[in-house]
Protein backbone atom coordinates (compact mmCIF):
# COMPACT_ATOMS: atom_id res chain seq x y z
CA UNK A 1 0.00 0.00 0.00
CA UNK A 2 2.82 2.29 0.53
CA UNK A 3 4.41 2.00 -2.73
CA UNK A 4 1.25 2.52 -4.32
CA UNK A 5 0.06 5.93 -2.24
CA UNK A 6 3.71 7.04 -2.05
CA UNK A 7 5.80 5.60 -4.72
CA UNK A 8 4.15 4.20 -7.30
CA UNK A 9 2.58 7.83 -9.44
CA UNK A 10 6.21 9.38 -9.52
CA UNK A 11 8.04 6.47 -11.20
CA UNK A 12 8.38 8.16 -13.92
CA UNK A 13 10.90 9.08 -16.14
CA UNK A 14 10.49 12.63 -16.26
CA UNK A 15 11.38 12.72 -12.40
CA UNK A 16 14.33 10.10 -13.24
CA UNK A 17 15.47 12.97 -15.15
CA UNK A 18 15.28 15.55 -12.15
CA UNK A 19 17.00 12.70 -10.05
CA UNK A 20 19.78 12.75 -12.51
CA UNK A 21 20.12 16.83 -12.50
CA UNK A 22 20.22 16.73 -8.66
CA UNK A 23 22.35 14.74 -8.64
CA UNK A 24 24.39 16.80 -11.10
CA UNK A 25 24.36 19.95 -8.67
CA UNK A 26 25.30 18.26 -5.80
CA UNK A 27 28.44 16.79 -7.44
CA UNK A 28 29.11 20.90 -8.29
CA UNK A 29 28.96 19.91 -12.20
CA UNK A 30 27.62 22.87 -14.21
CA UNK A 31 27.16 20.13 -17.63
CA UNK A 32 26.69 16.12 -17.70
CA UNK A 33 27.84 13.66 -19.82
CA UNK A 34 25.85 10.69 -20.69
CA UNK A 35 25.53 7.65 -22.49
CA UNK A 36 22.29 5.87 -23.07
CA UNK A 37 21.26 2.68 -24.57
CA UNK A 38 17.16 1.63 -25.79
CA UNK A 39 15.16 2.92 -22.55
CA UNK A 40 18.26 5.21 -21.49
CA UNK A 41 18.41 6.81 -24.55
CA UNK A 42 15.19 8.50 -24.28
CA UNK A 43 16.05 8.91 -20.54
CA UNK A 44 18.69 11.06 -21.93
CA UNK A 45 16.27 12.79 -24.59
CA UNK A 46 14.55 13.88 -21.75
CA UNK A 47 16.68 14.93 -19.63
CA UNK A 48 17.98 17.51 -22.19
CA UNK A 49 14.23 18.93 -22.78
CA UNK A 50 13.74 19.38 -19.45
CA UNK A 51 17.18 20.92 -18.71
CA UNK A 52 18.55 22.93 -22.06
CA UNK A 53 22.23 23.85 -21.95
CA UNK A 54 23.31 21.27 -18.94
CA UNK A 55 24.44 17.97 -21.17
CA UNK A 56 28.23 17.83 -22.66
CA UNK A 57 28.75 15.12 -24.51
CA UNK A 58 25.17 12.76 -24.98
CA UNK A 59 25.35 9.75 -26.92
CA UNK A 60 21.90 8.05 -27.50
CA UNK A 61 22.38 4.64 -28.28
CA UNK A 62 19.49 2.19 -29.91
CA UNK A 63 17.36 5.71 -29.79
CA UNK A 64 13.36 4.65 -30.59
CA UNK A 65 10.78 7.41 -31.80
CA UNK A 66 9.57 9.16 -28.54
CA UNK A 67 6.79 10.12 -29.85
CA UNK A 68 6.17 6.07 -29.51
CA UNK A 69 6.99 5.60 -26.03
CA UNK A 70 3.77 4.32 -24.62
CA UNK A 71 2.44 1.07 -23.07
CA UNK A 72 2.72 -0.59 -26.15
CA UNK A 73 5.69 0.37 -27.66
CA UNK A 74 6.22 -2.95 -29.78
CA UNK A 75 3.24 -1.71 -32.40
CA UNK A 76 4.82 -1.03 -35.85
CA UNK A 77 7.88 -2.78 -35.32
CA UNK A 78 6.48 -5.53 -36.61
CA UNK A 79 8.19 -5.62 -40.69
CA UNK A 80 11.31 -5.37 -38.94
CA UNK A 81 11.27 -8.17 -37.10
CA UNK A 82 9.68 -10.15 -39.97
CA UNK A 83 12.40 -9.73 -41.73
CA UNK A 84 15.35 -10.61 -38.78
CA UNK A 85 12.72 -13.65 -38.59
CA UNK A 86 13.34 -14.36 -42.43
CA UNK A 87 17.32 -13.48 -42.22
CA UNK A 88 17.38 -15.75 -39.72
CA UNK A 89 15.71 -18.75 -41.32
CA UNK A 90 17.90 -17.63 -43.86
CA UNK A 91 21.03 -18.50 -41.71
CA UNK A 92 19.35 -21.87 -40.36
CA UNK A 93 18.65 -23.14 -43.43
CA UNK A 94 22.46 -22.96 -44.80
CA UNK A 95 22.84 -25.45 -41.40
CA UNK A 96 20.48 -28.08 -41.74
CA UNK A 97 22.74 -30.81 -40.84
CA UNK A 98 23.51 -29.47 -37.55
CA UNK A 99 20.01 -28.07 -36.67
CA UNK A 100 17.65 -30.07 -38.47
CA UNK A 101 15.11 -27.03 -38.71
CA UNK A 102 14.68 -26.68 -42.61
CA UNK A 103 16.69 -26.89 -45.42
CA UNK A 104 15.37 -23.55 -47.27
CA UNK A 105 14.08 -20.03 -45.99
CA UNK A 106 10.68 -20.98 -46.40
CA UNK A 107 10.93 -24.74 -44.90
CA UNK A 108 12.22 -23.47 -41.58
CA UNK A 109 9.58 -20.63 -41.51
CA UNK A 110 6.91 -23.56 -41.41
CA UNK A 111 8.94 -24.90 -38.24
CA UNK A 112 8.30 -21.94 -37.22
CA UNK A 113 4.72 -21.80 -37.38
CA UNK A 114 4.24 -25.11 -36.47
CA UNK A 115 5.76 -24.85 -33.27
CA UNK A 116 3.40 -21.81 -32.55
CA UNK A 117 0.44 -23.58 -34.11
CA UNK A 118 1.16 -26.36 -31.58
CA UNK A 119 1.55 -24.01 -28.68
CA UNK A 120 -2.12 -22.94 -29.60
CA UNK A 121 -3.56 -25.88 -29.23
CA UNK A 122 -2.04 -27.30 -26.28
CA UNK A 123 1.46 -25.78 -24.15
CA UNK A 124 4.22 -26.90 -25.23
CA UNK A 125 5.99 -28.85 -22.17
CA UNK A 126 10.07 -27.95 -22.09
CA UNK A 127 11.60 -29.35 -18.74
CA UNK A 128 9.56 -27.94 -15.94
CA UNK A 129 8.03 -25.10 -17.83
CA UNK A 130 4.93 -24.78 -19.88
CA UNK A 131 5.20 -22.37 -22.75
CA UNK A 132 1.64 -21.42 -24.61
CA UNK A 133 1.60 -19.76 -27.63
CA UNK A 134 1.69 -15.88 -26.17
CA UNK A 135 5.34 -16.78 -24.70
CA UNK A 136 6.51 -18.53 -27.70
CA UNK A 137 5.71 -15.79 -29.53
CA UNK A 138 7.92 -13.51 -27.59
CA UNK A 139 10.50 -16.17 -27.56
CA UNK A 140 10.46 -15.72 -31.64
CA UNK A 141 10.61 -12.07 -31.20
CA UNK A 142 13.64 -11.90 -29.03
CA UNK A 143 16.00 -14.57 -30.36
CA UNK A 144 15.90 -12.94 -33.92
CA UNK A 145 17.72 -9.57 -32.33
CA UNK A 146 20.92 -10.19 -33.07
CA UNK A 147 22.96 -11.59 -36.46
CA UNK A 148 25.86 -12.50 -34.50
CA UNK A 149 26.60 -15.98 -35.56
CA UNK A 150 27.03 -17.16 -31.83
CA UNK A 151 23.02 -15.98 -30.88
CA UNK A 152 21.37 -17.15 -33.88
CA UNK A 153 23.22 -20.68 -33.49
CA UNK A 154 22.18 -20.08 -29.47
CA UNK A 155 18.16 -19.72 -30.96
CA UNK A 156 18.59 -22.42 -33.49
CA UNK A 157 19.51 -24.66 -30.67
CA UNK A 158 16.47 -22.94 -28.49
CA UNK A 159 14.54 -23.89 -31.63
CA UNK A 160 15.80 -27.44 -31.88
CA UNK A 161 14.15 -28.04 -28.47
CA UNK A 162 10.54 -26.33 -29.69
CA UNK A 163 9.97 -28.49 -32.62
CA UNK A 164 10.29 -31.43 -30.42
CA UNK A 165 8.29 -30.32 -27.66
CA UNK A 166 5.94 -29.60 -30.13
CA UNK A 167 5.63 -33.37 -31.69
CA UNK A 168 5.30 -33.88 -27.59
CA UNK A 169 8.62 -35.23 -27.10
CA UNK A 170 9.80 -34.64 -23.67
CA UNK A 171 13.25 -32.34 -23.72
CA UNK A 172 14.97 -30.07 -21.28
CA UNK A 173 15.49 -26.32 -22.15
CA UNK A 174 18.95 -25.22 -23.49
CA UNK A 175 20.95 -23.52 -21.25
CA UNK A 176 19.65 -20.14 -23.19
CA UNK A 177 16.27 -21.21 -23.50
CA UNK A 178 16.05 -21.71 -19.52
CA UNK A 179 17.61 -18.32 -19.43
CA UNK A 180 14.76 -16.46 -21.16
CA UNK A 181 12.11 -18.39 -19.29
CA UNK A 182 13.24 -17.50 -16.30
CA UNK A 183 13.50 -14.11 -16.95
CA UNK A 184 10.09 -13.77 -18.14
CA UNK A 185 8.61 -16.19 -16.07
CA UNK A 186 10.53 -15.96 -12.94
CA UNK A 187 10.20 -13.33 -10.77
CA UNK A 188 13.27 -13.85 -8.67
CA UNK A 189 15.34 -14.11 -11.28
CA UNK A 190 14.12 -10.90 -12.98
CA UNK A 191 14.50 -7.14 -11.85
CA UNK A 192 13.43 -5.16 -15.36
CA UNK A 193 9.76 -6.30 -16.16
CA UNK A 194 8.31 -4.52 -12.75
CA UNK A 195 10.15 -1.22 -13.32
CA UNK A 196 9.83 -0.99 -16.75
CA UNK A 197 6.37 -1.89 -16.38
CA UNK A 198 6.00 0.98 -13.57
CA UNK A 199 7.76 3.53 -16.11
CA UNK A 200 5.85 2.73 -18.93
CA UNK A 201 2.38 2.74 -17.02
CA UNK A 202 3.37 6.09 -14.89
CA UNK A 203 4.62 8.36 -18.38
CA UNK A 204 1.74 7.59 -20.29
CA UNK A 205 -2.17 6.16 -20.27
CA UNK A 206 -3.23 3.21 -21.87
CA UNK A 207 -6.80 1.90 -22.69
CA UNK A 208 -8.33 0.21 -20.16
CA UNK A 209 -10.94 -1.94 -22.18
CA UNK A 210 -10.26 -5.23 -22.34
CA UNK A 211 -12.34 -5.68 -26.39
CA UNK A 212 -10.37 -2.48 -26.92
CA UNK A 213 -7.45 -4.68 -26.79
CA UNK A 214 -8.93 -7.77 -28.25
CA UNK A 215 -9.90 -5.57 -31.18
CA UNK A 216 -6.43 -4.73 -31.94
CA UNK A 217 -5.16 -8.00 -31.06
CA UNK A 218 -7.57 -9.32 -34.53
CA UNK A 219 -6.50 -6.60 -36.82
CA UNK A 220 -2.45 -6.94 -35.74
CA UNK A 221 -3.20 -10.94 -36.33
CA UNK A 222 -4.70 -10.31 -39.48
CA UNK A 223 -1.61 -8.08 -40.56
CA UNK A 224 0.80 -10.12 -38.95
CA UNK A 225 -0.24 -13.35 -37.90
CA UNK A 226 3.11 -14.44 -35.76
CA UNK A 227 3.70 -11.05 -33.80
CA UNK A 228 0.82 -9.06 -34.29
CA UNK A 229 -1.14 -10.37 -31.17
CA UNK A 230 2.03 -10.06 -29.08
CA UNK A 231 2.47 -5.94 -29.81
CA UNK A 232 -1.47 -5.55 -29.81
CA UNK A 233 -1.89 -7.26 -26.16
CA UNK A 234 -2.91 -5.99 -22.59
CA UNK A 235 -0.61 -4.84 -20.38
CA UNK A 236 -0.36 -3.86 -16.40
CA UNK A 237 -0.78 -0.36 -17.45
CA UNK A 238 -4.83 -0.89 -18.31
CA UNK A 239 -5.17 -2.01 -15.26
CA UNK A 240 -2.78 0.81 -13.26
CA UNK A 241 -4.20 2.45 -10.30
CA UNK A 242 -3.15 5.75 -10.51
CA UNK A 243 -2.85 7.90 -14.00
CA UNK A 244 0.07 9.74 -14.66
CA UNK A 245 0.38 12.67 -13.47
CA UNK A 246 1.96 14.54 -16.70
CA UNK A 247 1.93 14.20 -20.28
CA UNK A 248 4.88 12.84 -22.07
CA UNK A 249 7.79 14.98 -22.93
CA UNK A 250 7.87 16.42 -26.05
CA UNK A 251 11.18 16.21 -27.77
CA UNK A 252 11.59 19.45 -29.59
CA UNK A 253 15.14 21.46 -29.29
CA UNK A 254 18.31 21.55 -30.61
CA UNK A 255 20.25 19.98 -27.79
CA UNK A 256 23.72 18.72 -28.66
CA UNK A 257 23.52 14.50 -29.18
CA UNK A 258 25.51 11.60 -31.34
CA UNK A 259 22.26 9.16 -31.75
CA UNK A 260 23.59 5.92 -33.00
CA UNK A 261 21.30 3.00 -34.48
CA UNK A 262 21.18 -0.33 -36.45
CA UNK A 263 19.40 -0.28 -39.38
CA UNK A 264 17.69 -3.79 -38.57
CA UNK A 265 17.25 -2.97 -34.54
CA UNK A 266 14.26 -4.85 -33.85
CA UNK A 267 13.63 -3.22 -30.50
CA UNK A 268 13.80 0.27 -31.38
CA UNK A 269 13.77 0.16 -34.61
CA UNK A 270 15.95 2.39 -37.20
CA UNK A 271 13.06 4.27 -37.81
CA UNK A 272 12.60 5.44 -34.91
CA UNK A 273 16.38 6.60 -34.19
CA UNK A 274 15.68 8.89 -37.64
CA UNK A 275 13.01 10.46 -35.68
CA UNK A 276 14.50 11.07 -32.62
CA UNK A 277 16.94 12.83 -34.87
CA UNK A 278 14.61 15.01 -36.70
CA UNK A 279 13.13 15.80 -33.28
CA UNK A 280 16.35 16.40 -31.58
CA UNK A 281 17.64 19.04 -34.12
CA UNK A 282 21.24 19.70 -32.98
CA UNK A 283 21.92 15.99 -33.01
CA UNK A 284 23.80 13.83 -35.57
CA UNK A 285 22.52 10.20 -36.53
CA UNK A 286 25.66 7.51 -36.64
CA UNK A 287 24.15 4.48 -38.77
CA UNK A 288 25.42 0.92 -38.50
CA UNK A 289 23.97 -0.58 -41.95
CA UNK A 290 23.05 -4.27 -42.73
CA UNK A 291 23.18 -5.25 -39.10
CA UNK A 292 20.55 -6.37 -36.90
CA UNK A 293 21.46 -5.36 -33.01
CA UNK A 294 20.38 -3.74 -30.46
CA UNK A 295 22.87 -1.69 -28.53
CA UNK A 296 25.69 -1.11 -30.98
CA UNK A 297 28.32 1.31 -28.97
CA UNK A 298 31.24 -1.29 -27.19
CA UNK A 299 28.61 -3.95 -27.75
CA UNK A 300 28.56 -5.05 -31.09
CA UNK A 301 31.76 -4.70 -31.73
CA UNK A 302 31.91 -2.47 -35.14
CA UNK A 303 34.96 -0.56 -35.11
CA UNK A 304 34.05 2.14 -37.39
CA UNK A 305 30.74 2.80 -34.32
CA UNK A 306 33.39 2.80 -31.63
CA UNK A 307 36.21 5.11 -33.02
CA UNK A 308 33.58 7.63 -34.23
CA UNK A 309 31.80 7.43 -30.96
CA UNK A 310 35.11 7.33 -28.73
CA UNK A 311 36.28 10.72 -31.47
CA UNK A 312 33.76 12.54 -30.11
CA UNK A 313 33.72 11.66 -26.65
CA UNK A 314 37.73 12.52 -26.76
CA UNK A 315 36.67 15.97 -28.90
CA UNK A 316 33.44 17.00 -27.78
CA UNK A 317 32.59 17.28 -31.50
CA UNK A 318 30.10 15.92 -33.51
CA UNK A 319 30.96 14.48 -36.76
CA UNK A 320 30.19 17.27 -39.56
CA UNK A 321 27.39 15.36 -41.19
CA UNK A 322 25.62 12.15 -40.30
CA UNK A 323 28.02 9.21 -40.75
CA UNK A 324 27.40 5.34 -41.92
CA UNK A 325 29.11 2.29 -41.04
CA UNK A 326 28.79 -0.65 -42.92
CA UNK A 327 29.08 -4.44 -41.94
Amino acid sequence: MYCRTAVLPYVTTRNTARDMDVVRAVLGERRISYLGYSYGAYLGAVYTQLFPGRTDRVVLDSAGDPRRWNPRPWVGNEPVVERALGAWASWTAARDREYGLGASRDAVLATVHRIVGAASERALRVGSYDIDEHLVSYLFWNGVGTDRAAGRAAFARSVAVLEKAARRIAVAPTPELEGSLRFVLDAASSHYGSPAAAILCGDAAAPRDPEAYWRDIERGRARHPLFGPLTNNISPCAFWPDPPRESPTRIANASSALIVSATGDTATTYRGSRAMHRLLTGSRLLTLDGVIAHGVYGEYGDACVDGTVNAYLASGRLPAGDPTCRK
